[in-house]
């Protein structure tokens, strides 16, 4: 029987179960940990049941396969959306960031959004991302179209809410008004204002990655995130924390000269995560930093692309020629299987392989860290890399890392310090298209090639390591023979 186990530091208590080895896949994790913000022994022993009873009911669901979902059960599951947006934006309805008419265009098929088109991607994306959320909190299975059911409740709930909002920024709360609350000393809106204990934002960074098996360079750069909101606000307390800060600390961080795609993804959402981790395990009342983005338009001719065949051939032809290990076998043990060059360049001798006459590399964590779990996988070789000699290389190296002249980077990674030699070379090649990115390239030629040559859909997500569109994808095995298959069907380059 579980039960809750006392942080050894903190002393705070915590649920910690093991997943199930046949739902780790669909979780996402082996490990259930969740805190339960006590450092009592009798409460925490209730706590810990009752949050035990719903993880167990969440893998219940999960063990029942997927299932379809009707307008009524995806409105009924949005409407938490509804109360949790205008709880978030009560005290400050005018500055609520959900647009009514953009959000109205995300999942109508006859909207035509012309310039507004990323904002309305935006809204969509938000609304699916929120929707994939609510079904793992709950631990329910449904098909792609139950999926897109309850991104649309949501987007609707988040319109009727800003609907309300925009009643109340007028001052119009009709028969809805918030419940009247009097005024209390330290009260400027008159809300009850619960005692919550102060929480350190670096408090706030532990709690996160304790629960998230984050990399070392995510949590370096995470963490100079918080830093620099904590230098913003001028204090160290969470809880203190409001919507109206985060509002004004994107505004001085677009005053500095950042880049908007760097301010939504390397401060906005990690500050976002963060915080949400606090509110789930009740420490923070709500998350100031919800709903608050930035708009990110892409510039024309700006989007990544994959290498065109004259290009593969330039760098693969000039690999060719290479003495040094890391430039004549990366590139092509990328071009031919789609794998990031941080899995190719932390591979060693052990994780080449064959099995059933398929010869194989593994990306295992206990090689280097993978980005996610879906990222732990078997790629076949294709036949190309066998012809080229690279099993020959493989078996030169006695043991231990096949790149061995890769020193780790800062973070333990010989795939950081792996990409930007690799960078430097592929662009002395004179390929200098901006959009072309020197190792990531590859990933986005084998989907075209994938496309191209009629390859199975879920295979390749298999081999390149992307999590499958659909949740049956967590289902069955991928076979080395079929994978094999699948990508030999790609035609060898002829560098001639």
């Amino acid at each position: 029987m579980s039960r809750p186990w006392k942080h050894p530091k903190t002393g705070i208590y915590w649920l910690r179960k093991r997943v199930p080895d046949d739902l780790q896949k669909l979780v996402g994790k082996r490990e259930e940990k969740q805190s339960l913000g006590t450092r009592d022994p009798a409460e925490a022993k209730r706590k810990h049941l009752a949050a035990l009873t719903e993880v167990e009911e969440r893998w219940a669901n999960l063990k029942v396969g997927p299932r379809t979902l009707t307008e009524r059960e995806a409105h009924e599951l949005a409407q938490p959306q509804y109360d949790e947006w205008l709880a978030l934006h009560r005290d400050f309805p005018s500055q609520q960031p959900w647009s009514i008419e953009i959000g109205a265009m995300a999942f109508d098929p006859n909207a035509v959004a012309g310039d507004l088109w990323w904002e309305v991607r935006e809204h969509r994306v938000r609304c699916i991302e929120r929707a994939n959320a609510r079904l793992m909190e709950l631990g329910v299975l449904v098909d792609e179209k139950g999926q897109l059911a309850l991104a649309r409740a949501i987007a609707g709930a988040y319109g009727r809410a800003s609907l309300k909002l925009k009643e109340w920024a007028k001052g119009d709360f009709g028969i809805e008004r918030p419940v009247h609350v009097v005024m209390t000393a330290g009260s400027g809106t008159g809300q009850p204002v619960p005692v919550l204990e102060p929480i350190s934002f670096k408090d706030l960074i532990k709690s996160w990655s304790s629960e998230n098996d984050v990399s070392p360079r995510t949590l370096y750069n995470w963490t100079g995130a918080i830093e620099r909101l904590k230098k913003f606000v001028g204090h160290d307390n969470a809880v203190r924390l409001t919507p109206d800060e985060m509002v004004r600390w994107k505004t001085a961080l677009i005053d500095a000269g950042l880049k908007p795609k760097t301010i939504r993804d390397a401060y906005l959402a990690p500050v976002r995560a963060i915080l949400g981790v606090a509110v789930k395990n009740k420490r923070l009342p709500s998350n100031p930093a919800e709903g608050i983005t930035i708009g990110v338009k892409a510039k024309p001719g700006a989007t990544r692309r994959g290498y065109s065949d004259d290009e593969a051939k330039t760098v693969l032809k000039a690999a060719e020629q290479e003495t040094d290990p890391v430039r004549r076998w990366v590139p092509w043990l990328c071009a031919y299987s789609g794998a990031r060059v941080a899995e190719i360049c932390q591979l060693r001798v052990e994780d080449v392989f064959e099995v059933g006459g398929v010869w194989s590399f593994k990306v295992d964590p206990a090689a280097g860290r993978v980005k996610t779990l879906g990222s732990e996988r078997s790629v076949p070789l294709h036949p190309a890399l066998i012809e080229a000699g690279f099993l020959k290389f493989k078996n030169s190296v006695k043991k231990g890392p096949l790149f061995a002249s890769l020193t780790p980077d800062r973070f333990g990674s010989r795939g950081g310090n792996g990409t930007k030699v690799l960078s430097r070379w592929v662009r002395s090649l004179g390929l200098d298209d901006p959009r072309l990115a020197p190792n990531h390239s590859w990933r986005h030629r084998m989907r075209t090639l994938a496309r191209r040559h009629a390859l199975d859909p879920d295979t390749v997500d298999k081999f390149i390591g992307h999590a499958g569109r659909e949740v049956p994808n967590g289902y069955g095995e991928f076979e080395a023979q079929v994978a094999y298959r699948e990508i030999s069907k790609i035609p060898t380059l002829k560098l001639d």
